[in-house]
């Protein structure tokens, strides 16, 4: 019999883990060097050169893009729950610089002065938070030390240095190849030129302190992002809380296939792309000209995001055109920083559908009294306080549907992954289920990768705490989806349809108890045992719409498809509807 639970802890992540949950406790600040040992010592697979005298370029622009350009200057980082919780501790945070980082959603703010605030939705804010930070100052700290031995550190602190004329120097005192040196020059972003002289200039030494972080005030936080959506949700809803199917994706793929604004702006998005798009964009768009083909719808959605980013001025005018086809976006002024939709589905508009979405009886939708609640996917435990809200608010829940990034171990970046099988690293539970998806749900709409079902998923506490043993055991019990959210989500559906909170350290077979549709898929971003196809700290770009719009096609198309029968009017509806 195959065994299905794995024993996956390892001392070194564990070690790890403790320690600087033990250090947290203080009540004032803690350095964080005072992690770096057991850092090291956890043998990170995503910081393979932490104890190695050479700076690890792709741990520190992992790093970095995961953190605000304003690192450099940064002393100390407070983490708490709400500008409540801060300003109890005497940071006005109400009043410091909002920042966004390129790698993940999390609300941080600045004073300007060297003390960041982050904002933590859930304990893995903390998991994902700390072991990032603390490989951003080892390796900041190694690439320090070898310029202040060598010469051309004091070059470096000149304002008057010829960045070219440095290159192969700086390369060679740092270790680093120039194709690592342009990445470094990546990691530290637009104002990468005074970054390197504060790198030639300071030593880090980051402080860190916990404010709050218990689990009440996780529910707290989840509980006001809730009346945000809440509201939403109940409009036109007559005084009854309306039947729901919840998607965990992103806001960008439900309502382009749904609402058809790029798709009725074709000519004005395409337009702009020749004018000022980016290279990559106006390469794609002329080589389908040249084969005489019209420009894909993904590349029309991929020409929209590059417009919003340019030019964020005109979502507004996206927004009414989603409204006027039944997608609200939902006002977020909670501190959780997980964006929402709420698409109404009887004022849906199926003439402005994505073609790949067509199917009989659509015209039968406007009878429907449904929501689609689509939430942007939240990091980890905020995905169980979520649902957690979600569940206690909405009407009945007729389908719930994931859809998120996941490293492979033994895919391509592109692939798309159908788990059955889902580990918990949270609640060391496994849970068995039936997922909806099939291969040719996925494999019609996907152009470059494979799909791959019947696999086994494992939800990882974060990022850097994995190494080779910890990996080496999933992979031996034919676990090959590392991701971070579906094991939470998993302990959430428990305590939608069972009595109990979910338990710890068992196998649970959902199967068929939940009493909705259930569907788990994820797209490959990553494969850590090949550093050389690692997309870690670089984005996929034009081709990360292949398999994210195959896979949201398939969960918008089993969606209306469920709709249609449960209103009598596609396939598997009674006889004689």
């Amino acid at each position: 019999m195959e065994r299905q639970k794995p024993d996956s802890r390892t001392n070194e992540i564990d070690l790890y883990i403790r320690t600087y949950y033990s250090l947290l406790r203080s009540s004032g600040e803690v350095r964080l060097r005072s992690f770096e040992e057991a850092h090291c010592f956890s043998n990170s697979s995503l910081h393979a050169g932490a104890r190695e005298p050479e700076p690890d370029i792709a741990a520190f622009g992992y790093a970095a893009g995961r953190l605000p350009e304003c690192m450099p200057d940064v002393e100390r980082t407070v983490l708490g729950q709400s500008n409540e919780t801060f300003e109890a501790f005497g940071y006005d945070v109400g009043r410091w610089e909002s920042l966004t980082t390129r790698g993940r959603r999390r609300l941080i703010r600045y004073d300007g002065r060297g003390t960041l605030a982050a904002y933590i939705a859930s304990a893995s804010d903390i998991d994902d938070l700390l072991p990032i930070m603390t490989a951003y100052q080892i390796e900041w700290n190694k690439m320090h030390d070898l310029l202040r031995a060598s010469p051309i550190g004091t070059l470096l602190e000149s304002e008057s240095s010829k960045e070219e004329d440095l290159d192969e120097r700086l390369a060679s005192t740092l270790l680093i190849t120039r194709a690592d040196l342009d990445r470094l020059r990546e990691a530290l972003g637009v104002e990468h030129v005074t970054a390197l002289r504060a790198l030639a200039t300071r030593r880090f030494d980051m402080r860190v302190r916990l404010l709050t972080g218990s689990f009440s005030e996780y529910q707290r936080a989840a509980q006001v992002w809730w009346k945000g959506l809440e509201r939403t949700y109940l409009r036109s809803g007559q005084g009854q809380r309306p039947p729901v199917y919840f998607v965990s994706s992103n806001t960008h793929s439900l309502v382009n296939l749904l609402g058809g604004y790029a798709r009725s702006h074709r000519d004005t998005l395409l337009e702009a792309v020749r004018n000022q798009g980016p290279a990559e964009l106006q390469q794609l768009l002329d080589e389908t000209e040249r084969a005489g083909g019209e420009p894909s719808e993904n590349l029309l959605y991929f020409a929209l995001r590059h417009h919003l980013s340019s030019h964020p001025e005109a979502l507004a005018e996206v927004q009414v055109w989603d409204e006027e086809s039944g997608v609200i976006s939902v006002e977020n002024r909670a501190h959780v920083d997980v964006d929402a939709q709420v698409f109404e589905i009887g004022r849906l508009k199926p003439e402005r559908f994505d073609p790949r979405l067509q199917m009989p009886g659509l015209e039968r939708i406007a009878d429907s009294d449904a929501r689609i609640i689509n939430i942007d996917y939240p990091l980890g435990m905020a995905s169980y306080h979520l649902l957690s809200r979600v569940g206690q608010g909405v009407g009945p829940l007729l389908g719930l549907y994931v859809m998120g990034k996941a490293a492979t171990l033994n895919g391509q970046v592109g692939d798309v992954m159908i788990s059955r099988v889902i580990h918990d690293e949270h609640s060391d539970n496994t849970y068995l289920t039936q997922n909806a998806f099939t291969v040719d749900d996925v494999a019609c709409n996907l152009e470059y990768g494979s799909v791959l079902d019947n696999q086994k998923a494992v939800t990882v506490r974060g990022a850097f705490l994995q190494n080779p043993n910890y990996m080496g055991v999933f992979y031996r019990e034919g676990y090959t989806v590392l991701e971070m959210e579906a094991g939470p989500y998993m302990s959430a559906i428990y305590e939608l349809v069972d009595p109990r909170r979910h338990p710890n350290d068992e196998i649970i077979n959902l199967g068929e108890r939940t009493g909705f549709d259930l569907g788990t898929l994820h797209y490959a971003s990553d494969t850590p045992y090949s550093r050389r196809q690692s997309l870690l700290s670089k984005s996929l770009a034009y081709f990360g719409m292949d398999s994210t719009y195959a896979c949201a096609i398939a969960i918008t198309r089993r969606i209306l498809e469920l709709e249609l029968q449960r209103l009598g009017a596609g396939p598997g509806a009674p006889p004689g509807a």
